[in-house]
Parts: structure tokens; C-alpha cells; sequence
């Protein structure tokens, strides 16, 4: 019996709508990592783009658990000498919503040029409004703790 190894013209794409209200950030972004890398369709391949398009709606209404939203900094660096800047959690969330489930999920993509083709796939956007309802997107709904 052969393995089946899928080509880039035996893949089908599919858009998913995931509604981020309430859910926790961990559990939400594993799943949505999974999707963009294909992990949920039986012919995965981990050298080939298999995953399918992702769009998260309600990105300000995302939840994290315990001391998080207190104690959670998000941190960049420039390269230059005094170049770090860090940004808590309070203060993502206002200014900047999406790059919290973006940055999430980001960590948990292979780094590699792969890794950034599966990642070009996620759309986030902070309200319930996106653009991408030509496509029909199936509804995902992930259950709340």
C-alpha cells in the first residue's frame, strides 16, 4: 500500500469564522495554529501548505486566565542600544487587539518560509465586521471554560 502525499493541486481550501468572545487566548489561538497548518485534515503533510484560511472576529473580547491580564508584557526589540520596548497586556488590548491573538498564534507556527505562508493565511479583525463573507466561511464555534 502507498502513502498518499498530497500535491499543491489536490488541495482544497476552506475559510473558518472563529468568534473569539470570552474564549480563553491559549486554547482559541492552539486551534486556530492547527488550522492554518492543516493538522485537522486527514492527508497532512508537514513539507506542504495544507492548511486552510482562518478569520477571528471579536479580537477585543478575547479572555485570558489567572494573573494575565496583570502581569503580561509583550516585548520587542529594535537592535539598537536601549531599543526594548514593552507593552503590557492592559495596553495591547486598547491599542492594538488583534496583535494579541496574532502573537499568539505566531509562536506557535513552524519558523520557517513555510511557517509564514501558513501564517499569511489567519485574519484578525478587533469587531464582529469582516470582509471575507464571499468566500462562505463555515462558523466554528469552540466551547467556553
Amino acid at each position: 500500500m502507498k502513502t498518499l502525499t498530497p500535491s499543491p493541486s489536490d488541495i482544497q481550501r476552506a475559510w473558518y469564522v472563529i468568534d473569539a468572545t470570552g474564549l480563553p487566548l491559549g486554547r482559541l489561538s492552539t486551534k486556530v495554529a492547527s488550522i492554518l497548518c492543516g493538522k485537522n485534515k486527514p492527508y497532512y503533510v508537514r513539507n506542504i501548505d495544507t492548511g486552510d484560511f482562518v478569520v477571528v472576529i471579536n479580537a477585543e473580547k478575547v479572555r485570558v486566565t489567572g494573573l494575565k491580564s496583570l502581569q503580561k508584557i509583550y516585548k520587542t526589540f529594535s537592535g539598537y542600544p536601549s531599543g526594548l520596548k514593552e507593552i503590557p497586556y492592559q495596553k495591547m488590548l486598547e491599542k492594538h487587539p488583534t496583535q494579541i491573538i496574532e502573537h499568539a498564534v505566531r509562536g506557535m507556527m513552524p519558523k520557517t518560509v513555510l511557517g509564514d505562508a501558513m501564517f499569511k493565511k489567519l485574519k484578525v479583525y478587533a469587531g464582529s465586521e469582516h470582509p471575507h463573507a464571499a468566500q462562505k466561511p463555515v462558523e466554528l464555534k469552540l466551547k467556553e471554560n
